[in-house]
């Protein structure tokens, strides 16, 4: 970790970027082909996908603007061959219709955080500093963690965690988060992991990471829509590819792989009831998957960067063209 106004490019390890850059550059071959970074983050995938793939051109696509702006100074090298768009993923037909655009070749979704946001204590996102309970990936928009923890009820904040956390604990700390902004709203993230701790049993405290993890990441994704972000880009990621074209999603939370998982298996199966024999050209699948279940990184990875640990990465590709 760095110090907040300290963050460069430098500090930033883009996950699996060599089996990504693997995945898209097949389809990348051709001039003036079209990557889009739907979470363009520090611009460490695009880098690496523009410097093995010299014929291809860059979309970039993020809602943080202090993002950008780093990724915008670390791409600066590859010129004209960049175009940086703010705005959110699920966003992607307005930003490809800005961008003069039908279809692309190749498109990578590393869901989850950056390393700007981690790292820059201010944000709200880490629980290892006290901060603001922000959590905001775009410092413009209303929901922030705060509101969440002072004002939901506690079947809410039980569900959210539950739901988005896989937090066992979900009720008891709920209860605890709503008996404790009745002594003193909650403003910063110390006191808040001080209360979801007290909340986990001892036992569950010692073996299960840090105990404020999962409540964290739940907060996270309800803050910023992730869920619902991720369901409306997946079948429009799908429809923007090319013939040829290929789709990564990295994931990093059970929720996000299985709305991916699920959103794959559909579009790669073919439109008949299981059995028939001869599957005529305009019901066949239009996609095939690139990966054989989630592929995770390997060990020697994960020691360079503990934050791939979670990682799963999915892909898919268009098949050509068939008959409608």
């Amino acid at each position: 970790m760095v110090p907040a106004d300290e963050h460069t490019p430098a500090t930033h390890v883009p996950v699996l970027a060599g089996r990504i850059v693997d995945i898209l550059a097949p389809a990348l071959e051709a001039p003036d082909s079209t990557y889009v970074d739907g979470t363009l983050g520090l611009g460490g995938h695009a880098a690496a996908v523009l410097d093995a793939c010299p014929q291809a051109r860059l979309v970039g696509i993020d809602r943080d603007p202090a993002a950008l702006a780093i990724a915008g100074e670390r791409l600066a090298r590859f010129g004209d061959r960049v175009r940086l768009f703010r705005a959110v993923y699920h966003e992607l037909p307005d930003v490809l219709a800005a961008a003069g655009l039908s279809q692309v070749e190749a498109i990578c979704l590393d869901l989850g955080l950056s390393s700007l946001q981690i790292d820059r204590s201010e944000r709200g996102f880490a629980y290892a500093a006290d901060a603001p309970l922000d959590m905001r990936m775009d410092p413009d928009s209303e929901l922030t963690a705060a509101t969440i923890v002072n004002t939901w009820p506690a079947t809410e904040l039980a569900r959210a965690l539950r739901s988005y956390g896989d937090e066992p604990n979900a009720r008891r700390i709920a209860a605890r988060i709503v008996a404790a902004r009745e002594v003193e709203p909650f403003v910063t993230s110390a006191r808040l992991v001080s209360v979801i701790a007290d909340a986990i049993p001892a036992a569950q405290r010692r073996t299960g990471g840090h105990p404020a993890k999962r409540t964290f990441q739940a907060l996270r994704i309800v803050v910023n829509a992730e869920l619902d972000s991720l369901t409306a880009v997946l079948p429009a990621a799908l429809d923007a590819l090319a013939p040829g074209g290929r789709l990564a999603v990295l994931a990093y939370h059970s929720g996000e792989d299985r709305l991916v998982k699920r959103a794959f298996a559909e579009a790669s199966r073919d439109h008949v009831p299981p059995g028939v024999p001869d599957v005529p050209a305009a019901y066949r699948a239009r996609f095939t998957q690139l990966t054989r279940g989630a592929e995770r990184p390997d060990a020697a990875e994960v020691a360079v960067n503990p934050r791939a640990a979670s990682a799963r990465l999915r892909a898919i590709t268009r098949n050509q063209e068939v008959p409608r």
